[in-house]
């Protein structure tokens, strides 16, 4: 099972529309998925049609509980997803100084029977706390999404830094597997410099694929689908399925 957290502390990066239908696009290829979301907006979880999760994972960080028991099944083919809910805006407090706080998800996910799904996809919050810490410490692999925009340049330093330092001290295995650049507007200069410099500095850790401005994808949350099945024939839906080739062609230099 590929564990991925998808992460930038930036908000309006796209980390959650990129959790959702990447995993639908993936789910398309009969990769079976399980979605994980830790960012106390559950938008990930609304996102799937799934309005009352009770405390969702926070139980799990907070009053032990099994990850497995939370699992809940979608209507998106190949898809299952661990529900966040607003309680986890009072898991850092609720962690403040307890000993391997970082670490507490990843022990967990020792409870995942590791031959049921082929990815992990975990929605991380738009912030460098200690859920995000847990996430990072837990996977093996980080994917970047970036809008394409000067300024969400700048903290994507500050991210890969965190990266490193976790990589160092928590989880050596951890690794990006690639930077996603979205919400790109091909009509405007500004954003093709902003690819383009991404690809300059980056190299191959860049996905092919960028994730074209399209208002279908914004749409397909308030109809609680993925744009697979909200608009399977629109730039969005095309685009998160090339995504998921390219994120399956990885595995090949893998074996």
């Amino acid at each position: 099972m590929r564990r991925i957290a998808i992460t930038n502390q930036k908000g309006g990066s796209g980390k959650t529309t990129t959790a959702v239908n990447l995993a639908a696009a993936l789910g398309e290829r009969k990769r079976r998925v399980l979605v994980m979301d830790l960012d106390p907006q559950c938008s990930a979880t609304s996102w799937f049609g799934l309005k009352n999760s009770d405390k969702g994972i926070f139980g799990v960080f907070i009053e032990n509980g099994n990850v497995t028991d939370i699992i809940n099944n979608t209507n998106v083919p190949n898809v299952a997803v661990i529900p966040a809910s607003p309680w986890l805006v009072g898991v850092e407090k609720a962690l403040a100084g307890e000993v391997g706080a970082e670490t507490i998800l990843r022990r967990q996910l020792q409870h995942l029977p590791q031959d049921r799904w082929d990815y992990l996809v975990i929605d991380c919050p738009p912030a460098l706390g200690i859920l995000t810490v847990n996430a990072l410490a837990a996977v093996t692999e980080v994917l970047v999404p970036v809008e394409a925009h000067v300024l969400a340049l700048e903290g994507l330093a500050q991210l890969l830094q965190t990266v490193e330092v976790v990589k160092e001290r928590l989880n050596p295995e951890l690794e990006i597997s690639g930077i996603l650049a979205c919400r790109v507007d091909g009509r405007t200069r500004h954003a093709q410099e902003v690819v383009e410099h991404l690809q300059g500095r980056f190299g191959n850790l860049v996905y092919n694929t960028v994730i074209r401005e399209n208002v279908r994808l914004a749409e397909c949350p308030s109809f609680g689908k993925p744009i697979t099945q909200y608009d399977p024939r629109s730039y969005g839906a095309a685009d998160y399925r090339a995504l998921a080739l390219e994120v399956i062609r990885q595995e090949q230099g893998r074996e």
